[in-house]
Formats: structure tokens, sequence, C-alpha cells
């Protein structure tokens, strides 16, 4: 395995529910560490800092860390855990699904149950069990059994969902896809550039708790104070059954994926058109699509003090918020080169203008 799909592999199976990111952090940490100086701000998100030319504008690339998960908030005298959702879950793709539940004393596995379906009417056969109605079983006898575990209100729960190379070696499948490639796509590109100059100071940063409010993104952005916003994020892939081009635009191995729209930010005109003009250069494709129902880091980082110019750039991915989603290396090999392109053009003279 190259050690491109090696950082691929660490992030996407380390654990990191929302406020819970201490795992993936050090995931990330330990790969930026070669790169250039790490820092972190109060609440968990890490920095990478690569310096360039004194003066020079920063740009600021940020991925983040956490991943829709859950949070034990009661463990019945049966010894079953009741939870909160951390990020927005369908309760269609969470019925029979493997959880771990992160304790003081380590992963506890299990399983979001419910009542079996030979057992309901044929109305509740006809609902979404909703999520109220769902447990998490950990075999467990009694609330004394679990507590002896380490099972406590507040644990986080992770969905079970190796990494797994498919038989198409292009297509990845693992959790968390939302969002820790960006994560690694702002490690990649800050590789890509070791030794080779680059007219800013660049920041890649893995945020906290993007998928309950875009914390991590307002705290980072405070600290770094960027000339130049690039948040890096999902585009749903609409390349399967039962989905048009007008609800997901975006397919697996079409390249890299630049959000019109989503809502938390309209994208900045200029930054825009830079990274086609910068995409076409490079001969790279580049896909185009909106995201109307869910917002980014983006939607943060673009009204930091005055306004900073603000793009979401990603790649496709297939079934996000699911235990199993799959993404293409191509895609992702691709969105590395145009950022490491679009980054050597960022120069003060670019930077002003942009900014008007």
């Amino acid at each position: 395995m190259d050690e491109t799909l090696q950082m691929l592999k660490e992030l996407a199976e380390a654990p990191g529910v929302p406020g819970q990111e201490e795992a993936v952090g050090r995931v990330m940490r330990r790969h930026l560490e070669p790169l250039g100086e790490v820092s972190s701000d109060s609440l968990g998100s890490v920095i990478g800092r690569k310096e360039g030319p004194a003066g020079g504008p920063k740009v600021m690339l940020a991925g983040h860390l956490d991943e829709i998960g859950f949070m034990v908030t009661r463990i019945t005298d049966e010894g079953y855990l009741k939870f909160q959702t951390l990020g927005g879950w369908w309760e269609q793709v969470m019925l029979a699904q493997r959880v771990e539940v992160y304790t003081r004393q380590g992963a506890v596995p299990g399983v979001i149950g419910s009542k079996p379906p030979h057992i309901l009417t044929p109305e509740e056969r006809n609902k979404i069990v909703e999520k109220k109605a769902m447990f998490i079983d950990i075999g467990a006898s009694s609330r004394a059994e679990a507590e002896a575990w380490g099972v406590r209100p507040g644990d986080a729960v992770v969905p079970f969902g190796p990494f797994v190379q498919l038989r198409n070696p292009d297509l990845i499948m693992a959790k968390a896809w939302d969002n820790r490639f960006g994560c690694a796509l702002a490690i990649e590109t800050l590789r890509r550039l070791q030794g080779q100059p680059h007219p800013n100071t660049l920041f890649a940063v893995g945020t906290v708790q993007e998928e309950v409010g875009l914390r991590g993104a307002t705290t980072t952005t405070n600290l770094i104070q960027p000339d130049i916003g690039i948040a890096l994020d999902t585009g749903i892939a609409g390349d399967m059954p039962g989905v048009n081009a007008d609800e997901a635009a975006g397919k697996l191995g079409g390249g890299p994926v630049l959000l019109l729209y989503d809502g938390s930010m309209i994208p900045h005109t200029g930054l825009r058109n830079l990274v086609i003009d910068v995409a076409e250069a490079e001969g790279l494709p580049l896909q185009f699509d909106k995201m109307p129902g869910g917002g980014t880091d983006g939607g943060r980082m673009h009204i930091f003090g005055g306004g900073v110019p603000t793009i979401v750039l990603g790649i496709a991915v297939r079934y996000i918020h699911t235990h199993a989603a799959i993404m293409s290396l191509r895609d992702f090999d691709q969105a590395a080169q145009l950022l490491v392109a679009l980054v050597r053009r960022l120069d003060a003279e670019t930077v002003s203008r942009l900014k008007g």
C-alpha cells in the first residue's frame, strides 16, 4: 500500500464524532509534522503551516475531522444504550448497522437494533422506524454490566465501516469519507509542495465539529485570519440508479468537483473563475455541482473579518452519511494536482485583485 493510500486508510478508520475528534486529530497531526509547523486550537482542530515568502498572502485549506455518529445518553436497566445522533442521519440507513462505543477502557462493539419485522403490524412495517425507537445492543445483560465494561453517558459511538479497496482498484470504500478525504487532500497538497516554491503561506487544517455547526472552521479562521479560503468537502455523487443530474451531478472518476452553491455560502466569483482557468491550463477535468441541503466550512471562512474569498472544492462520493461510502482515487489525485497548481497561482497580486 503506497503512502497516500495508507494515509487515507488511517484517517478513514480513526474514530472521530463531533466533539470527540482526538484520535483522528492525532493521525492528521502525525502526517503533518514532517511537512511544517503544527498547532491546534482549543477545541481540537489541527493546523499545519508551510511558510512561503515573508509577507505573502495566507491560504487556508480546510477539511473537517469529524464524522457523523452518536453519543450514549442513557443505559437502560437491561443494559441497552439509548443515544443522541451527532450530525445528519436518515433512519433507513441506521438499523442493523454495527457500531463501536468508545469508552475510557477501550472500544465496545455493538449493533443498532429495534423490533424485528416479524412482530410488527402491517401498518408498522410501512413506516420508517424513528430514531427514538432505536437502541444499541452491546451484549450487556444489565446497566451494571455495561458500566463494568466502561460505558458511560456521553461516550462516543462510531459507525463501524472498515477501509476496503474494491475489485476496481480505483474505488475505495470506508466510513467517514465525509470528510476524511478533505483532511487527506490538505495533507497531500503540503506534501506535494515540499521543496517547491509557492508565493504564500499555506495552512492545512482539520476542523472539528463541522457536522454540528461548522464550529472548528470558526475558531481556526479566527486564528489564521486567511486571505483565501478553500473548504475541502464532499460532492454528492449522482452516478447511481434513481438519481438525475439535477439532483446530483458529480460522478466517480469524473475529476474534482467545484460547488457552485451550498446552504452556507455562495462561492466567490473571481476565485471560482480562477479555479476553472487553472484546471483548463493543467488539462484537468472539473465537475460542477450544488448542495442546497447542506453547509460546509466555507460558510464560516468567507464571513471572517471584512470577508475572505472562498470556494468549496472536493470530489464526488457515493453514500455519504452512511456506514460505507465510496470514492475514487483518481479523483483524489486530480484534486491534489489542481490544488497544487492553484496555490502556486495565489500570489500577492492575484489575491489583492480577488479581494478587490
